[in-house]
């Protein structure tokens, strides 16, 4: 290494040497160290141009601030902005990706970040020209029928209705075009640009120096066939494309947002003297002892020092039941204190807490997906130069061989070819099919977030399913009763919710609710006592009442044994089972489960006849889990699960070599879903996890994934048709541009047969593309 650097070691004293060999300016990388390098502070930088290193040597406090990644109370206030198809290009002000174009947009969102300013933008040029681009449009394909004598001034009207689309409107696109050509990077930028840029050259020109051109350019009102509707309309469907993908990409920022929403504003700390303080939660420290009250949420990760409560934990596990936390039990910030108060000890605070580190994978997944458009722009890439080798042959071919003006003819052709070239059908190829596929899937209930997960849900071979919320109901509900002898069903039941009335435990509102459905009368108890995490206990009719676990029947003395064997049968198949005793002796036990939603197994079937590997990742218990999976018949199950196994599962199963989907409803969901290949949420479930996935059931109904996947079939076999309309059409159109005929024929391609094919080309792929709203899934 030390070679390359003219033999001499470049490090000043007790500098590190330099590992990560990227521009500090465009965040590119450097494959080999360059000659063009920069000395600051006992550290070699290197560049990937001299632009680049020009700019470092005039502000290299500016280029050198730490990049933090987290949450943003770890970046010290300040916002990194990188580019969703090139992770590595990081800056610390917007911008544009220096490789494709695209807007920056920041590494970590803030919860009191504004619409996207670009999206605001484009919003604004895109309705005010619009009309513009209509008329011009109307104007140049109808006006020779209104006006059938010519319009004596229609260049120069042309002229003022669509130069403000052109330069203003399209302002944003000339200057990605520049600097396409400034970074050696063409793309898409660099058609559209040049593609618009020529038909507005060429109609300016012709309409200021007619007498440049050949008679046989002049139409039969005399005046020279123009482009400008060419140019207007372009800039007014690119505009509408971004507009579409700016409000697709800022759903990945809403799932950050809501995740960060859920942490409290504030913590009640207890200070050394025994008072306490509410105080922002950016101030809490390790070590500290905080007072959590009934009804609030844990400010953050730590062990519960005093106290006894249920905890709901549902929005980061998933699952439904409380859990009841003691002395010396880990709690977890974010989730919500039921019932008693708790001091808990501060173990994890910041970015070390499970819910910030929850947002960090969710983010590193959103960034981490290689878009599809990295091959568009390759394409485009070689398209591009191909497109400009062909426009200066042309120019040269006419120029040194064509009859005179020989070099007029060389240069009209030359620009004919680039405009015929401009992406208008490519541009619409793609987005037509993708909003026909979605207005049909939104009819279904299924929503896809962007084209990507349409395109990449057909190659799907194996399917991560979360259990609660997504084969199952996700609450419970009353499942049946095994009376003692002695006892009816209905005397369990009436004696379970009596004592159950004064309990706000999910089970126990399943017991009350079935009691009144079945319309029993319910005694008030004389007193009641909730002994968390075993059970209650109290005073019914005279007599002592315990309604619980094991546990709790063993603290009673109660021989629960005659019943054992019913009751982990039942567990066998899922529920969660209670025990009842009245004065001290069985009367019998309640299951309570969380029931299979009726579609499941259809849906699971239809998936399986369609080849897909089905797998199930859940955080509830193995026995459950395992219960659930053999009514549904998985035969591969995880159990007791966290969200960062979730996530490794479907990591490990990628690298495997194996296309993953993972369908679930909770936060704890979140980062698998935005690291699968399709993240599947349930319109039932959480926001976080809506926001985290590529596509969305609104009816939690797992039978609209093969019918999802029926619709992607469909709507990439539709753009591919798109595309081959388009691409036989610039087949076609750039020989025929280029005069390829005119040996033959004695004929040029005319700017009215060119704005007509055109048009034509455009035509047919937005009717393949509407077919999709009446035959897709």
């Amino acid at each position: 290494m030390e070679s390359t650097l003219h033999g001499k070691h470049h490090h000043g004293v007790g500098a590190e040497p330099t590992t990560d060999l990227r521009d500090p300016v465009c965040g590119m990388a450097v494959s080999v160290i360059s000659e063009d390098h920069v000395q600051h502070d006992g550290r070699d930088y290197y560049f990937c141009s001299p632009k680049c290193g020009d700019k470092f040597r005039a502000s290299p406090a500016t280029y050198l601030q730490p990049l933090v990644e987290g949450p943003p109370s770890a970046a010290a206030g300040r916002t990194i902005y990188t580019c969703p198809m090139h992770p590595e290009i990081r800056r610390p002000a917007p911008g544009n990706c220096p490789i494709c174009g695209m807007g920056l947009e920041p590494l970590m969102p803030s919860l009191d970040e504004e619409e996207n300013p670009e999206l605001r933008d484009f919003r604004l040029r895109f309705w005010w020209t619009l009309p513009l681009s209509v008329a011009v449009f109307a104007l140049a394909m109808f006006g020779h029928i209104v006006f059938p004598g010519g319009l004596r001034y229609q260049n120069w009207i042309e002229l003022g209705l669509s130069t403000p689309v052109v330069l203003w409107a399209g302002w944003p696109f000339f200057v990605r075009f520049a600097q396409s050509i400034r970074h050696r990077s063409p793309n898409m930028w660099t058609l559209i640009g040049s593609g618009v840029g020529a038909a507005y050259g060429y109609s300016v020109v012709a309409t200021f120096a007619p007498e440049l051109f050949p008679p046989t350019f002049a139409t039969h009102a005399g005046r020279i066939g123009v482009y400008y509707e060419a140019a207007a309309v372009i800039v007014s469907l690119t505009l509408l494309g971004q507009i579409l993908e700016l409000r697709a990409r800022s759903q990945t920022s809403a799932a950050i947002k809501l995740l960060m929403g859920l942490a409290p504003k504030t913590a009640r700390r207890i200070l050394p003297d025994g008072s306490e303080e509410d105080v922002p939660l950016t101030h809490i420290h390790i070590g500290d002892a905080l007072r959590v009250r009934p009804g609030e949420k844990v400010p953050v990760d730590g062990t519960v020092t005093e106290g006894q409560s249920a905890v709901d934990e549902s929005m980061l596990t998933g699952e439904p039941m409380p859990v009841t936390k003691r002395s010396g039990d880990k709690v977890i910030g974010a989730t919500l204190n039921t019932s008693g108060s708790l001091i808990v000890r501060a173990d994890k605070v910041g970015a070390q807490t499970m819910l910030s580190q929850i947002v960090q994978m969710v983010a590193q997944a959103q960034r981490s997906r290689a878009p599809m458009q990295r091959l568009a722009d390759v394409v485009a890439g070689y398209f591009v130069m191909v497109v400009i080798a062909i426009a200066v042959l042309t120019l040269l071919a006419w120029g040194v061989f064509g009859p005179q003006p020989s070099w007029v003819y060389g240069f009209v052709n030359a620009v004919a070819v680039l405009i015929i070239a401009c992406p208008c059908a490519l541009g619409l190829a793609t987005p037509m099919s993708i909003m026909a596929a979605t207005g049909r899937a939104a009819t279904q209930g299924i929503l896809f977030r962007d084209a990507a997960a349409i395109e990449g849900l057909r190659k799907v071979d194996t399917l991560i399913v979360d259990k609660t919320g997504t084969l199952t109901e996700g609450r419970p509900v009353f499942d049946r009763v095994v009376a003692m002898p002695g006892f009816t069903d209905a005397d369990v039941l009436r004696m379970a919710a009596s004592i159950d009335q004064g309990s706000e435990h999910p089970l126990a509102r399943a017991i009350v609710d079935q009691a009144v459905k079945n319309n029993l009368v319910l005694e008030k108890p004389a007193s009641f006592e909730s002994s968390s995490g075993i059970g209650v206990r109290g005073e019914l009719g005279g007599q002592h009442i315990a309604l619980g676990n094991t546990a709790l029947m063993d603290e009673e003395k109660i021989d629960w044994s005659s019943l054992a064997l019913q009751a982990e049968d039942l567990r066998g198949q899922g529920a969660s089972v209670m025990y009842l005793a009245a004065n001290r002796h069985l009367v019998g036990i309640i299951a309570v489960s969380d029931p299979i939603k009726a579609s499941s197994l259809a849906a699971l079937n239809a998936l399986r006849d369609a080849g897909l590997l089905v797998i199930m990742a859940t955080g509830d218990g193995e026995t459950t889990a395992n219960a659930v999976a053999k009514r549904l018949g998985i035969t591969e199950v995880y159990g007791e699960v966290k969200p960062r196994d979730k996530l490794a599962l479907v990591e490990r199963l990628q690298q495997a070599g194996k296309v993953v989907a993972m369908a679930g409803d909770g936060i704890n969901d979140a980062p698998a879903l935005a690291k699968a290949d399709v993240g599947i949420a349930m319109g039932t479930g959480t926001d976080v996890a809506i926001n985290s996935a590529h596509l969305t059931l609104v009816k939690g109904d797992l039978l609209a994934i093969a019918r999802a996947r029926t619709l992607s079939l469909d709507t990439v076999r539709n753009m591919r048709q798109n595309l081959g309309f388009a691409f036989i059409y610039n087949a076609l159109g750039i020989p025929l541009a280029a005069g390829l005929l005119y040996p033959f024929t004695g004929q040029l391609l005319s700017p009215v047969i060119a704005a007509l094919a055109m048009s034509l080309s455009s035509v047919s792929v937005i009717t393949n593309a509407l077919r999709l709203r009446r035959s897709a899934g």
